[in-house]
């Protein structure tokens, strides 16, 4: 089901004259609202050791509980998307992130509720202040150190965190000059 299917009267003035005006928006036909269904932001954050490990996490809910996955979610209203990865990271490992470098973008699909969520993945590269203290909370049941070279995308429960593994590992073997 598309999201603007849920949609059956306007937010504005409650008309239930709100119809699908493309496949991105509906438009109230009584007060002329336009509502766009854009995508959510969501981070994801590429953290390594000083041995180049990766940090990866099990997923503790659906979609994809019990695969693997990278730290991040969805950002909050009137966040950065840098002040989003660091309080995800936070959450979900208990490290405190010092920088964050932003890497890249991928548009992605989330099903969550049994509907499919426009999101737009944010990847960045993160350094933490002490890798010590790493401990798994909220979203992941366990955080663990993966050599790059035992890294397995088929392993990691989301798509686009599958993609975006492939990217950055492609970054690492060819660094552009």
């Amino acid at each position: 089901m598309h999201p603007l299917e849920l949609l059956g009267f306007c937010p504005k003035c409650g008309s239930s004259r709100f119809a699908v005006n493309s496949e991105k928006s509906r438009k109230c036909d009584n007060c002329g609202f336009e509502f766009f269904m854009n995508p959510a932001a969501a981070v994801v954050a590429f953290i390594t050791n000083s041995r180049g490990e990766l940090l990866v996490q099990r997923r503790r809910f659906e979609p994809a509980k019990g695969m693997l996955d990278l730290p991040g979610g969805f950002a909050d209203a009137q966040e950065t998307a840098e002040e989003s990865v660091a309080r995800e990271v936070k959450e979900e490992t208990s490290l405190e992130v010092t920088s964050a470098r932003y890497l890249f973008s991928m548009p992605n699909v989330y099903r969550y509720s049994g509907m499919d969520l426009n999101t737009l993945d944010l990847f960045f590269e993160c350094e933490v202040k002490d890798t010590d203290v790493l401990k798994a909370g909220d979203d992941a049941t366990e955080c663990l150190w993966v050599p790059m070279d035992d890294i397995h995308t088929e392993l990691f429960g989301l798509r686009s965190v599958r993609h975006g593994l492939k990217e950055y590992m492609s970054r690492k073997e060819n660094p552009k000059t």
